[in-house]
């Protein structure tokens, strides 16, 4: 039988109001979750295991610090040329019943993956992949994809672009607590950087992404040095788990521990869905996450 447990993240600073107001009125109703789908960028180091880490603004549910992603959009429902495992094989793969819904976090990952670092998970037949992705032309997409001046879909058949789903791998899906004002019901996925092609901030929406050491981070888990790095005022003195989310943390420890971004991408995972609960312990506002040992959680690390 896999080892269970059951790991305590602290509640972010910007969430600490919601969680209060949650135990001072009681039980009721929760927002209901946007679907959504987030990328773990990985790439080879000599410091060992890479992955992209970005600042997101306000109360995003992925974390102030997380990997690339956002919610699905209506237009992630258009018509794309597609190589493969099918969206029936990708529901199998999900734990999902409805092929088109496993179909719509895959597209999304995509999406939000070129939207967010300009990485294109693309090209003209199943085999072949996007060489470059840098040019004023290719920030141009982004930026008209994000603004929804066009579509993803478009820009694709425009460039006789097709989706290479195979390249991705299914992580973990993770529900934000129901205390929280927003919330996601978030698949993650897990890519390695495609040659040729490098990660860049979108221009006049990014304050701050980096290619971070996963090893390095969980090292200094418990100082400030990230959120002192980014300097930024929501982020200046915050420790790891005050700028992330438990899945970006609990993924971290798991690629830090990994023989490589091959080997990580090759660890088996069970089609798990975690719902972190909040509790009250040690005069604060934690988050309650049950774990498996066969999932990202599986290193056992922090509280």
């Amino acid at each position: 039988m896999p080892n269970s447990s059951v790991r305590l993240f602290p509640v972010p600073p910007y969430l600490r109001g919601a969680a209060e107001s949650w135990f001072e009125h009681g039980d009721r109703a929760p927002r209901k979750p946007r679907l959504a789908s987030s990328v773990v960028l990985v790439r080879d180091a000599p410091r060992g295991a890479e992955t992209y880490l970005a600042y997101r603004r306000g109360e995003s549910p992925l974390g102030r610090v997380a990997f690339p992603g956002g919610s699905i959009d209506a237009v992630d429902d258009d018509p794309v040329t597609w190589f493969g495992p099918t969206p029936a094989a990708w529901a199998k793969s999900l734990g999902v019943d409805d092929p088109r819904l496993a179909r719509r976090h895959v597209v999304a990952a995509i999406r939000e993956l070129f939207e967010e670092t300009g990485i294109l998970l693309a090209g003209p037949d199943e085999s072949t992949l996007l060489e470059g992705n840098r040019g004023p032309e290719w920030m141009a997409a982004r930026a008209a994809i994000a603004a929804g001046d066009k579509s993803f879909p478009e820009l694709l058949a425009r460039r006789g672009l097709g989706l290479r789903t195979d390249l991705l791998r299914p992580l973990s899906n993770w529900q934000t607590a129901d205390f929280a004002l927003r919330r996601f019901d978030t698949r993650y996925f897990a890519v390695v950087q495609p040659m040729g092609q490098e990660a860049s901030l979108l221009e006049g929406k990014g304050s701050w992404g980096q290619w971070r050491s996963a090893a390095e981070e969980i090292a200094a888990r418990n100082t400030t040095a990230l959120g002192d790095e980014i300097g930024l005022p929501d982020t200046t003195g915050l420790t790891l788990s005050e700028l992330t989310v438990p899945p970006v943390e609990l993924v971290l420890e798991k690629l830090a521990g990994a023989r490589g971004c091959i080997a990580y991408l090759a660890s088996r995972r069970p089609a798990a869905v975690f719902r972190p609960e909040l509790v009250q312990a040690d005069g604060g506002y934690w988050l309650s996450v049950s774990l498996s040992g066969a999932g990202e959680g599986s290193a056992q690390h922090g509280r």
